[in-house]
């Protein structure tokens, strides 16, 4: 398995971070099990995002056009 790419390791962190004080914030949690709850939620949230965020050089290889077959040519007379 490759190494995590520093753009991951952002992402994932600001996403912990973030998510873990928006769903605490919002949630009220004030016991043990909320708020333990919460932080794993984040880090699985954080996990997610950081294995989506897309190697380099991993993205879709573009393919030239395919020309056109004579019966879908228009004629270009004037």
């Amino acid at each position: 398995m490759p190494r995590p790419t520093p753009a991951q390791l952002a992402y994932g962190s600001c996403t912990v971070i973030l998510s873990t004080l928006a769903m605490l914030l919002l949630s009220q949690a004030s016991s043990v099990l909320a708020v333990a709850v919460i932080a794993l939620a984040a880090l699985a949230l954080g996990l997610l995002v950081a294995m989506t965020v897309p190697l380099p050089g991993t993205g879709a290889a573009v393919r030239p056009a395919e020309p056109a077959r004579e019966s879908e040519r228009v004629p270009t007379t004037l």
